[in-house]
């Protein structure tokens, strides 16, 4: 039995979900079990990706949207939010500010709602290695909207599409060459654009220079996690007649003052709009069997990493390594002889 009973969890207790998150980040042993009996609950939650480079506004967007989102009289219901915010690691002192939450004071006291920062840890594309084990236990706790807003790198940070739902991806004017935002697919993995700072001088060209950038990168790409579903093509359905081949997405641009909660509004309408079409369409499904491989596969990953580094020769690696350093032997010939 786990040392955390996974009940008291979907009982809303936030305490052992911290201690379960905890144990998450220890890869500790209990971790493990804690998962596996949440994973049955999980599925129904909406994971909403917020990227973007450093300086955008991302966690200030974030804090606006959240209190949006649990006080829409629009929507009838106050769902229950939880943010994963992603900070980058000190490759010195390996260390982390995690200081989103400073960010995201006005939202303490909402049960609700729950925030937790994690460190990056070094891992690349914007997000943690945890971060898929933490949704779980989110999804598993009952959390209907997850929100995760990644480290801030900018152009690196793609990975976020094969965990989300819905990417937003901020920019702001005044942050240098608008034609940085095309590169590496940093656009092509939006659903959502967001131009905060929208009463920055420039905001207006920088508005227009992304509009015209996302309608060259239409149809570039039909199939795949990381693109913008600008064309999505559907695997065939004999239960349906009339089905078509393809469906659309077209990715809104917003202006957005987040500082003032202006444009939220739009943007939480705009989100709703987004889980609707990917249900509406089959693509949810999708989505959620693709986000589910990538997590296998990196689990395996991981595994075999682990198990290999348990029946390693020190004396053989410290051996072959010489011989790389000495230009005895290339790095690839060095693998075949390690495994």
């Amino acid at each position: 039995m786990p040392t955390i009973d996974p009940q008291t969890i979907r009982q809303g207790d936030r305490l052992a979900l911290s201690r379960a998150m905890t144990l998450v980040e220890n890869d500790a042993p209990e971790s493990r079990e804690v998962q596996a009996a949440l994973f049955p609950h999980t599925g129904k939650a909406h994971l909403v990706g917020v990227t973007g480079a450093p300086g955008t506004g991302k966690s200030t967007l974030v804090n606006q949207l959240t209190k949006l989102l649990r006080n829409n009289p629009d929507q009838g219901t106050d769902p229950k939010v939880a943010i994963i915010a992603v900070d980058p690691t000190s490759p010195f002192t390996g260390g982390a500010l995690l200081g989103d939450r400073i960010r995201m004071r006005d939202l303490a006291g909402d049960r609700g709602i729950f925030i937790r920062s994690m460190a990056s840890r070094g891992a690349l594309g914007g997000l943690a290695h945890k971060t898929a084990a933490f949704v779980t236990l989110l999804d598993g706790a009952g959390f209907d909207i997850i929100i995760i807003e990644t480290v801030g790198a900018g152009q690196a940070e793609v990975d976020i599409a094969g965990l989300a739902h819905t990417v937003i991806v901020v920019e702001a004017p005044g942050l240098g060459d608008d034609i940085q935002a095309i590169k590496a697919g940093i656009l092509e993995i939006a659903d959502i654009i967001v131009v905060n700072k929208a009463d920055h001088p420039g905001a207006d060209n920088s508005v227009r220079a992304l509009r015209v950038m996302l309608e060259m990168t239409q149809g570039k790409h039909n199939s795949g996690t990381a693109k913008a579903h600008h064309k999505v093509t559907l695997q065939p359905d004999s239960s349906k007649t009339n089905q078509p081949d393809s469906v659309s997405w077209k990715t809104p641009i917003l202006p957005v003052i987040s500082t003032e909660g202006k444009g939220i509004n739009t943007l939480v309408d705009e989100i709703q709009n987004h889980a609707k079409f990917l249900k509406d369409n089959q693509l949810w499904q999708q989505k959620e069997a693709a986000r589910l491989r990538k997590d296998l596969e990196a689990l395996i990953r991981h595994k075999l990493v682990r198990k290999w580094q348990q029946t390693l020769d020190e004396n053989k690696f410290d051996s072959v390594f010489a011989d790389v350093i000495e230009r005895k032997c290339s790095p690839i010939e060095a693998v075949d002889l390690l495994l």
